[in-house]
C-alpha cells in the first residue's frame, strides 16, 4: 500500500542561505611574513660529497689492499710515521690543523646561514604564495622615483638588507627642499615594492662636484 501524497497546494520549507554568506568558502588567509630565502648550496654540498667520496674510495682500497697481505700505499705509510714523529707543537702540524679548522668552520657558516643575499622577501598575501624582488630591481624603481623630483640630477641607491641608502645630486634649488622631497617621495614609494620588511631610508644631498 502506497503511502499518501501530500496535496499539491502544499509548500515545503526549503533552507535559506544568508546573501553575506558563501557556504563551502574557505576563510580569507592571513597575511604572513616571509623570512629569507635559503641557497641550496650545490656547489660547495658537491666539492665536499666528491672529496668524501674521494677519500673514502681511496682508504677502502689502501684497506682491502692490505687485508690480501700487499703492502700499504707510500703516502699512508709516510702518513704514519710522520703522525707518530711530529710533536703536536710542530709548525706544519699547527698548520694543517689551522686549515682544517678554517674550512670546518667555512662549511657551519654556509650550513647556518641562508645565503641569496640578492633576492630580498616580499610580503606574502596567501600562504602557499611566495615571491622574492632583487636588490637590483628594488635600487632602480627607487631611482626612478627619485630622478622624477624637480632639481635632481643624478641619483644613486643601493639597496641593502635592512636600508636603502639614496645619494643624489641637486642643481637647482635648496638642498633642504630637495632632500624633504626626496625623503616623502622614496618612504611612499617603498610600500609599493611588497617588501616583508620595507628598509630604513638614508637620503643625502649634494651639489653637482662635491663629494659626501
Amino acid at each position: 500500500m502506497s503511502e499518501p501524497r501530500p496535496p499539491e497546494d502544499t509548500t515545503q520549507r526549503l533552507p535559506v542561505l544568508d546573501g553575506d554568506k558563501t557556504p563551502d568558502a574557505p576563510p580569507p588567509p592571513l597575511p604572513g611574513s616571509s623570512g629569507r630565502f635559503w641557497s641550496a648550496r650545490r656547489v660547495p654540498a658537491g666539492i665536499v660529497a666528491l672529496l668524501l667520496l674521494a677519500g673514502a674510495g681511496v682508504f677502502l682500497y689502501d684497506i682491502a689492499a692490505v687485508r690480501a697481505h700487499r703492502p700499504a700505499m707510500r703516502w699512508r705509510r709516510v702518513l704514519a710515521r710522520q703522525l707518530t714523529e711530529r710533536p703536536l707543537d710542530d709548525t706544519w702540524v699547527l698548520v694543517g690543523a689551522g686549515v682544517a679548522a678554517a674550512l670546518g668552520l667555512w662549511l657551519l657558516v654556509l650550513a647556518g646561514t641562508p645565503g641569496l643575499r640578492g633576492l630580498l622577501p616580499m610580503r606574502r598575501p596567501r600562504p602557499e604564495v611566495r615571491a622574492g624582488l632583487r636588490r637590483e630591481a628594488a635600487a632602480l624603481v627607487l631611482r626612478d622615483r627619485a630622478m622624477q623630483i624637480s632639481g635632481v640630477q643624478a641619483a644613486q641607491v643601493r639597496m641593502r638588507r635592512r636600508k636603502a641608502l639614496v645619494r643624489a645630486v641637486s642643481h637647482f634649488r635648496d638642498l633642504d627642499d630637495v632632500h624633504t622631497d626626496l625623503d616623502a617621495a622614496l618612504t611612499d614609494a617603498l610600500p609599493g615594492l611588497g617588501l616583508a620588511r620595507p628598509p630604513a631610508l638614508s637620503v643625502r644631498v649634494r651639489r653637482p662636484g662635491r663629494k659626501g
